[in-house]
């Protein structure tokens, strides 16, 4: 069966830095796109990065750019988000999701992904 596993979401205080992980297991995760997706309760769930099976990555979110950096390490099945200077406009749940891609390109529509782990709260205090 195939299972994502998001963990590293915790509370920090702003300015501070998390990083989220995302096991992957049940599937061929080289052959997989990846992407970070958060969601505030009430809201569209929206995406933060992904990245394609060859490591080239893309910013889906404006408001993100240059604080934080989506990773893969294929050889671990594992997907990091490194989240540096966090604010409060970052609280959100992170899900990660995978979707079959053999291409040098991810998917920044979440509707593209097949399959998505149970999130991992993030809570930023001002």
């Amino acid at each position: 069966q195939v299972q994502l596993v998001e963990s590293g979401g915790g509370t920090v205080q702003a300015g501070e830095s998390l990083r989220l992980s995302c096991t992957v297991s049940g599937l061929n995760f080289e052959n997989y796109a990846m992407g970070w997706f958060r969601q505030v309760p009430g809201k569209e769930r929206e995406g933060v990065s992904c990245i394609a099976r060859n490591g080239h990555s893309t910013t889906l979110l404006d408001s993100v750019e240059g604080r934080f950096t989506i990773t893969r390490d294929n050889a671990k099945n594992t997907l990091y988000l490194q989240m540096n200077n966090l604010g409060p406009e970052d609280t959100a749940m992170y899900y990660c999701a995978a979707a079959p891609n053999l291409g040098s390109w991810c998917y920044s529509s979440q509707f593209e992904y097949d399959y998505w782990g149970q999130g991992t709260q993030v809570t930023v205090s001002s």
